[in-house]
């Protein structure tokens, strides 16, 4: 029998018929596997998905104001301008004395550069409205792919001759050679100690030469600040700069700082404090590491730490930025030993959002080796091999087309393709089954095997298809959940469609192929039955 004379009604008979004897469909079949490996390779990988999040802060400086005055004059009428903008969900003010802070947040999702140029627009726009004295408004946009790190490194002293002053130091380079690392953001450390003089005034001492902390302070900065300053070129064409060294380098210098003058003779910063050379005290963020003496932590060993934070690029890989951030710590392993500094890596988002995206792999085998086994008992082995087939080639167009619309690889993806893992190979088993009962009906020897593959697939294909949009149409309400939740969810009504799409395109061109190469008609014995008298 003619392979025309079967009428196909079908798409997923016009698929089987079109890549049936198609020279090309293998290629197509590597293609796809490749494009998915190297997706999955290539993609960035993180932790937890890319969210939109947009605001920025407003900080108006007034001297001399009142909170009331900065209430009245400076945050009322910036909220009032603000809610103009459409987008923004929250705003809130702040009064303080000198100044006054105005926050803005906009709704979840919404495009951050277009929301900061608003944002300054709207700022740019109402200047007149500032009162006299209020100085020139300060706007810092908020930027979360950059304020999260995804490494933190914590350096300590291995021995009691490294100081606070000198880890700062050793710590401080290392930081300036990672920030210069490829796809790394942002850097800064915590906890870290710089050195200063430090200058302890006797209030009684204060009072008796009626002197005020003010008058100390100025007297300081009169003489530590170095700004050179330039008065123009010369008929030569070189630069004259006027400066004076830095008056400050010694705790002697400190002490002979004059602050005022009493009954004729000066006053010295050492007639009414005293002057040590330390690190900065004001600064009470500081950090420790513990180490387990033993297995039971009945002992342990406290040292002061500093922490280098790193954050990323948005949209690029953590395992990378990672990888490359360790190998730059190992090539300067020597010099910190020599050093005395030791450091514990306390944070690897890398590490963590790689070895999540392997546990995937690692149980996407394990759930397709349990597929293929229980196929092997219901339909044969040549038919488990074939859907088997299907569940690789279909997450590779998946990741393939993740990778083309910019998403990343993180949890969220990871769910999506776990849940949809059950739905994907319902179209390859629906179709390998009626080619199976085809394949076994009484009047199989009639139908050429062509004919045979191209109607079982023909057959499924109305209903495959109509079963396989219900379960789609589930999902895309999910698209349309806003706030937190929809868009931290998003991956999954963007990547669950695409995979059950695939699976049903897979399993017209792919299974009724495979069905040509590695399956055969059985072969019945006909009997001849003799003829009567």
């Amino acid at each position: 029998m003619a392979l025309e004379q079967y009428e196909v009604k079908d798409y997923a008979g016009k698929l089987a018929k079109g890549f049936l004897r198609n020279p090309l469909t293998s290629v197509l079949g590597a293609f796809l596997i490749l494009m998915g490996y190297l997706s999955l390779s290539i993609m960035p990988r993180e932790e937890d998905p890319q969210i939109a999040i947009s605001g920025g802060a407003v900080i108006v400086a007034m001297p001399g104001a009142t909170p009331r005055e900065i209430e009245n004059i400076i945050i009322n009428p910036l909220e009032r301008k603000f809610r103009e903008v459409k987008g923004i969900e929250h705003i809130y003010g702040q009064a303080f004395n000198n100044y006054g802070i105005v926050s803005v947040m906009y709704y979840i999702g919404e495009d951050r550069e277009d929301s900061n140029l608003k944002m300054y627009d709207k700022v740019m726009q109402n200047m007149d409205i500032l009162p006299k004295g209020a100085m020139q408004p300060l706007i810092k946009p908020f930027d979360i792919d950059i304020d999260i790190p995804i490494m933190t490194v914590a350096f300590y002293a291995k021995d009691k001759s490294v100081d606070d002053v000198r880890l700062h130091e050793i710590v401080r380079h290392l930081q300036q050679k990672i920030n210069a690392v490829q796809n790394v953001a942002k850097t800064t450390l915590k906890g870290n100690r710089k050195a200063q003089y430090n200058i302890e005034v006797d209030l009684n001492k204060l009072s008796a030469y009626h002197l005020s902390l003010g008058q100390i302070m100025k007297a300081v900065e009169s003489v530590a600040v170095d700004v050179p300053d330039v008065k123009g070129r010369t008929k030569s064409k070189k630069l004259v700069i006027f400066g004076v060294k830095n008056a400050i380098e010694s705790v002697d210098d400190v002490n002979n700082i004059i602050v005022a003058q009493y009954m004729g003779s000066p006053i010295y910063l050492r007639d009414v404090a005293k002057v040590r050379e330390g690190v900065d005290i004001q600064n009470f963020k500081t950090a420790s590491i513990l180490f387990k003496k033993d297995r039971d932590a009945k002992m342990s060993d406290e040292k002061s730490q500093v922490t280098l934070t790193i954050a990323k690029l948005a949209g690029t890989n953590a395992v990378f930025v990672a990888d490359d951030v360790m190998e730059l710590l190992k090539e300067y392993d020597a010099e910190l030993a020599k050093e005395g500094v030791g450091y514990v890596v306390t944070r690897n988002y890398g590490e963590r959002a790689n070895e999540a995206v392997n546990e995937l792999m690692n149980h996407l085998v394990i759930t397709i080796v349990i597929i293929a086994l229980m196929l092997v008992f219901a339909l044969g082995w040549k038919e488990s091999l074939i859907v088997t087939f299907t569940v690789p080639a279909i997450l590779a167009v998946t990741l393939f087309i993740a990778y083309l619309s910019g998403q990343t690889i993180n949890r969220i993806t990871l769910f999506a393709f776990l849940l949809s893992l059950g739905l994907l190979v319902d179209a390859a088993i629906i179709v390998i089954e009626n080619i199976h009962r085809h394949l076994h009906a009484h009047d199989v020897d009639s139908k050429d095997m062509d004919e045979l593959l191209v109607e079982a697939t023909d057959e499924i294909g109305a209903p495959t298809n109509v079963a396989t949009l219900a379960i789609i149409l589930t999902m895309v309400p999910m698209a349309f959940v806003g706030g937190m939740m929809g868009s931290f969810m998003k991956p999954i009504p963007l990547n669950v469609p695409v995979a059950l799409i695939a699976s049903l395109f897979v399993a017209y061109i792919f299974t009724p192929y495979l069905s040509l190469k590695l399956l055969k008609k059985p072969t019945h014995k006909h009997h001849h039955h003799k003829g009567g008298k």
